[in-house]
Order: structure tokens, then sequence, then C-alpha cells
């Protein structure tokens, strides 16, 4: 089947004064809202049959996942809660590993998550997340991620709404993503400052304008990125033990780049402690997370998909900011 036409999309995120009844008189917006029925109910559906369980967990945290370092985009969000100081949670990783050591194979949890950097076309302040928590390590991960893409992908096509069809397809019919480490995606995108950037510390990483450009030369739905550096990936992702400059750690890119990210976790204390000692990340709010890895040593893996991303390669949209019916932007007033 080929791609259908879909609603004209009347962007909302910067009509602080008229976006609720622009958004309910439009049909992009009604189309919006089926698909997130349909991802939704389907994720349930594939983590439930894997018996993993839901994190019903607090949004607030007192150790963000995603402290600023040498290759992170990402700034927490501080709030003041009952006179304290808090954050409202980048992510649910950590809770996930905490539930996994009640003795479940699996945690799940599909809720919102909180940055604080400026919002753009790929970016939001506030955004759907589908995160998963698994016993194992990097290869039984990015297999569970590839199963679970193509569980949504084959979920959105069996309905009605009005989707990509020929790029849902051509995902689906090509098998496994293809894989290519970051070292080699770097030199293949080498001499192109838009496709390259430094970080802090010096070290190449690949822009978005790269990673889309990685998909359209090798003609792709989707590449797996693996064995990112280890001074510019979070300070939770395992050490590669064959090469120890980088991490058991990948990104899915599809549709406008990176859509999926995953990886290995230090199984021991001493690992996250190095770890946080080379990122000059202060330890002091993730004591808690080192006597857990001291107490409970245990091999996992996890994954977070944005949803929203995911949405706007279904849709063949290009900006992350029409996905929201109802927009949460840190520069826009909120009156719904």
């Amino acid at each position: 089947m080929g791609s259908v036409l879909r609603p004209i999309v009347p962007s909302v995120w910067n009509r602080s004064d008229t976006q609720f009844a622009v958004a309910l008189e439009s049909p992009w917006y009604r189309q919006i809202s089926e698909v997130y029925s349909v991802i939704y109910f389907a994720s349930v559906d594939f983590f439930r049959a894997r018996h993993y369980v839901p994190a019903l967990v607090p949004i607030t945290t007192g150790s963000i996942s995603s402290p600023m370092g040498p290759g992170s985009d990402s700034e927490p969000v501080k709030i003041r809660l009952h006179e304290r100081e808090t954050y409202l949670a980048d992510s649910m990783q950590f809770a996930l590993e905490y539930y996994l050591r009640q003795g479940h194979s699996g945690s799940f949890y599909i809720m919102t998550s909180f940055r604080g950097e400026d919002s753009d076309a790929r970016h939001l302040n506030q955004f759907y997340h589908a995160e998963v928590e698994i016993i194992g390590g990097l290869d039984d991960v990015m297999e569970l991620v590839e199963d679970y893409v193509t569980a949504l992908c084959r979920a959105v096509l069996a309905s009605s709404i009005s989707v990509q069809h020929d790029r849902l397809e051509k995902y689906l019919a090509s098998g496994r993503p293809l894989r290519i480490e970051v070292d080699e995606a770097l030199a293949e995108l080498a001499g192109e400052p838009s496709f390259v950037r430094s970080a802090d510390d010096g070290e190449s990483l690949i822009t978005a304008a790269g990673e889309r450009e990685l998909l359209r030369r090798h003609r792709s739905e989707g590449i797996w990125l693996v064995h990112p550096s280890r001074t510019t990936s979070p300070f939770y992702q395992a050490t590669n033990p064959d090469r120890p400059n980088r991490v058991l750690a990948a990104d899915l890119l599809i549709g406008i780049g990176e859509t999926v990210g995953c990886g290995e976790r230090h199984a021991r204390a001493e690992e996250v402690v190095a770890s946080l000692r080379l990122q000059h990340v202060n330890p002091e709010p993730y004591d808690w997370y080192l006597r857990l890895k001291r107490e409970y040593p245990l091999r996992t893996a996890g994954f977070g998909l944005g949803v929203e991303r995911f949405l706007l390669w279904v849709l063949g949209h290009d900006d992350i900011r029409d996905i929201h019916p109802i927009p949460r932007l840190k520069d826009e007033d909120w009156p719904l």
C-alpha cells in the first residue's frame, strides 16, 4: 500500500491564545490522539506478554539520570516541592533498575519525562517516554528494541490511521536494522562540519544532520550506531571490555535520527564510581544507587523510546512540536 494523504498540520505550540480551539477543530490532532492510543496499548500488550511489571513511580527524583556532561544535550528541570529542591524526572531508568532487584525479569514505564534545554523541531521539554529495563546485556536489549519497534509498526499498520505505510513496510521488510560502529560512522561523515561536532572534551559527536545523512546514504529506515565514547555517554553505561574507551550502548536512528537509546549498565558500584569521576559528576546524589550496585549486583540493560520522535517517523512529519495537542514548551504560555 502506498502513502496516504495526511491532514493539514495547524501548529498550535506557538499560538497560546487559541491553541486549544485550533487543536479541537483539527483532524491532525484527532489523528495524533488515535495513534497515541494505538502505540500505548500495543506497548502494554508487548510488555505484558513478556511478564514485565509496570513501574508506578513518582515523577520527582533526587538523582537525575542525565546530568550535564561532555556529550549531553540535556538539562535537568529543578523544582521546589514541599519547601525542598528536587527534580522532575528526566528518565525512570534508575527506578526500573530498582524494580528488577525485586526478582522481575523486566520492568517498564510509559509516562512523561522532563528536560530543560530549549525546544526545537527535534526536542521537547516534556515528552512521552517508553522505558524498559531487563536482566541481560547490550545484545539482549537491542534485540528487544527491534522486536518492540516491529510490534509498534505492525499495530499502526493494522489500524485505520493515515500513516506512512511505505516507510513502515520498508522497515519491516528489511529485517534487523544495519549496525554501524560510531567510529566508522564518524570516519564516513568526516570533512562535513554540519555532520560532526566536537564535545567539550574534544571527542567527536555525530549531529542530528549527520544521523539523517547516514540514513540517506545507506538508504535505510533504521540504523544502529553502536559503542559510543565513554566520556560522552551517560555515566551509568557499562564500559566495553574489548575497548575501554567505549561503552556498551547503542542508538537506533529512524526518521529524524536518534529515536531509541539503549545500553548495558554497570553491574558493580566501583565501575559507577570510576565513570562519575571520569565525567566530573558529583557522586553524592547517587549514594543510594551505588549502594544498590554494591549490595544487589545484577547485570541489566535497558532502553528509552521517545514516543513523539517515533510518531514523527510514523506520520512522515518533521517538527516534533506539532505532536502535542496540549503544548508544554518552557518559553510559551500555557492557558490550558
